[in-house]
C-alpha cells in the first residue's frame, strides 16, 4: 500500500475506535514510525456478523471480543485493532511483532503474541522487550498483531466501562 493510502487507512480506523483507546494507538503507530516502520491497521471495529465469520473461520476464539465494542447508542467503540506490518502484510517478522508488543506495553495495551504459548515461551518474549532485543529468536504466539487495552476485561468492556 503506497504511503498516502496507510495513512488514509489509518485515519479512518481510527475513527472506529474508543478515543482514549485511539490515543494509545496513535502512539504506537507514532513510535513504529519513529523506527523506520511503516504500522498498517488492518481491522478495528467489527461487525457481530464480521466477528462470527471470524470465530467460525478460527480467526477468533470468540463471537463478541473487543472488535465489536460499541456505545449506548451502537456506535462504533472498537478496543482493539489488528496493527499489520504493512511492508510485509500477514508476514510479519519477529521483530516487528516484539517492537509492536514493546510499544503496546508502554502504552498499557497488550497484542497477541503470547496467547497459546506456555510460560517458558513467554518468559522469552517478555525478555527480549524488557532488554530490546528485537532480533531475539523467540517462538511467537497466534495473534500477535492484535491490540487491545491491557487494563480492561471483556467483560467490563460488554458492561460499559472503558480506559481512561
Amino acid at each position: 500500500m503506497n504511503e498516502v493510502d496507510r495513512q488514509a487507512r489509518n485515519s479512518q480506523r481510527l475513527a472506529e475506535l474508543f478515543p482514549t483507546f485511539a490515543v494509545r494507538v496513535r502512539g504506537i503507530i507514532a513510535e513504529l514510525e519513529g523506527q523506520g516502520l511503516r504500522p498498517r491497521i488492518q481491522d478495528a471495529w467489527r461487525s457481530p456478523a464480521d466477528q462470527l465469520k471470524a470465530y467460525l473461520s478460527g480467526h477468533s476464539n470468540l463471537k463478541y471480543g473487543f472488535h465489536n465494542v460499541t456505545g449506548p447508542n451502537g456506535e462504533q467503540e472498537s478496543l482493539a485493532v489488528d496493527l499489520l506490518d504493512d511492508d510485509y502484510p500477514a508476514h510479519e517478522g519477529s521483530e516487528y511483532l516484539l517492537r509492536l508488543t514493546g510499544a503496546a506495553e508502554a502504552r498499557t495495551c497488550m497484542t497477541g503474541i503470547q496467547w497459546g504459548l506456555p510460560l517458558r515461551l513467554r518468559a522469552a518474549i517478555d525478555q527480549a522487550i524488557a532488554t530490546s532485543n528485537w532480533s531475539a529468536p523467540v517462538k511467537i504466539g497466534w495473534d500477535p498483531t492484535h491490540v487491545q487495552p491491557a487494563d480492561l476485561t471483556l467483560a467490563e468492556a460488554r458492561a460499559g466501562r472503558r480506559p481512561a
